[in-house]
C-alpha cells in the first residue's frame, strides 16, 4: 500500500505552521517535496510511539533538497519538521 495514496492535502495550524520556518524552509517548499517523483520515504520507528512517523527525502521545484519528518492524520499530511539535507542524506536520496 502506498502510504500517501489516500492523502488529500496538508494540515498546517498553530502547532506546526512555524516549524518549517525554523530551518528557513517554507510550507510551500515542504509540500513541493512530497510531489517529487524521486522522493524517498522511510518509517521513523524511534519516534513512532504515539503515532506513526515517517521521513521523506525530496526535492523542491527549485532544486532544494529537503529532509522532512511527517505523520499522516486521516487524509492529511502533517509536517513535523523540514530542513535542508546534509551531505550524507543527499547521497542517500541520489542513490536510488
Amino acid at each position: 500500500m502506498d502510504l500517501l495514496a489516500h492523502v488529500e492535502g496538508f494540515e498546517w495550524d498553530g502547532g506546526n505552521s512555524h516549524k518549517p520556518l525554523k530551518h528557513s524552509v517554507t510550507a510551500k517548499e515542504a509540500e513541493e517535496s512530497f510531489f517529487d517523483s524521486r522522493a524517498r520515504i522511510q518509517d521513523d520507528a524511534p519516534h513512532s510511539q504515539t503515532e506513526s512517523r515517517w521521513w521523506l527525502w525530496g526535492r523542491t521545484t527549485h532544486g532544494r533538497f529537503l529532509k522532512i519528518a511527517f505523520t499522516v492524520r486521516g487524509r492529511k499530511v502533517r509536517v513535523i519538521s523540514a530542513r535542508t539535507m546534509n551531505k550524507k542524506e543527499r547521497l542517500f536520496y541520489e542513490s536510488q
